[in-house]
């Protein structure tokens, strides 16, 4: 049994306002670098071996302070990182919600339809993580590691996970700095902890319902 640790970065200096990241690539903020710190604190418990993480700073920050705290190999992993938000990348949510109505409804109510334009589908970013997923449960039996990841390619995680369809995208919370624990067992995979985030204390903030 694989033991999958899967962590959401710590806030960024475009989640406090709600921008779309996507591919672009703001730093953490002041904040975010606490809950990394505190969280890293938290993960020692998870008797972790290795970190993947996406390449962008806000992951690879976050995941560095874990790996450095825990003294494990930190690994950069391409098929984790964030949605290509196409047009929508570095804009407000508010500004999106008045220049593509109709394209944000969907987003919100079905996610699944949705193909960014210039970027990428729900589809896209569920093809890659689940073949990541597959990748590591054949190279880390018996072991326990992290992901440091995404909204959309976590939520996409817990749909490959769980097998259910990606109209249920945004049934699943998904906090900065949160973690969560799947247990990868050989007939099927179990969701033990989902969103963690007491360790954060005052540090919480909750996430922005349409990122």
């Amino acid at each position: 049994m694989l033991k999958l640790v899967v962590v959401r970065h710590a806030e960024s200096q475009w989640n406090p306002i709600g921008r779309y990241q996507g591919l672009l690539d703001p730093d953490l903020t002041q904040r975010g670098r606490l809950q990394a710190e505190a969280l890293a604190s938290e993960l020692k418990k998870e008797s972790i071996s290795r970190i993947y993480t996406s390449p962008l700073k806000r992951t690879y920050e976050t995941a560095k302070i874990i790996a450095q705290k825990l003294r494990v190999p930190l690994q950069e992993e391409e098929r984790v990182i964030e949605i290509d938000h196409g047009n929508w990348s570095g804009m407000l949510v508010e500004e999106v919600k008045e220049r593509f109505p109709e394209e944000f409804r969907l987003w919100v109510e079905e996610p699944h339809k949705v193909k960014f334009e210039g970027g990428e589908s729900l589809q896209d970013v569920y093809e890659r993580v689940k073949d990541f997923l597959g990748d590591i449960k054949e190279k880390h039996r018996e072991e326990t590691v992290a992901v440091v990841s995404h909204t959309v390619p976590i939520r996409c995680m817990y749909c490959a996970l769980l097998e259910v369809d990606l109209n249920k995208f945004w049934s699943f919370g998904c906090d900065n700095a949160s973690y969560s624990v799947v247990l990868m067992e050989e007939e099927r995979n179990v969701l033990q902890k989902l969103n963690i985030t007491c360790h954060l204390g005052e540090l919480y903030v909750e996430a922005h319902r349409a990122l």
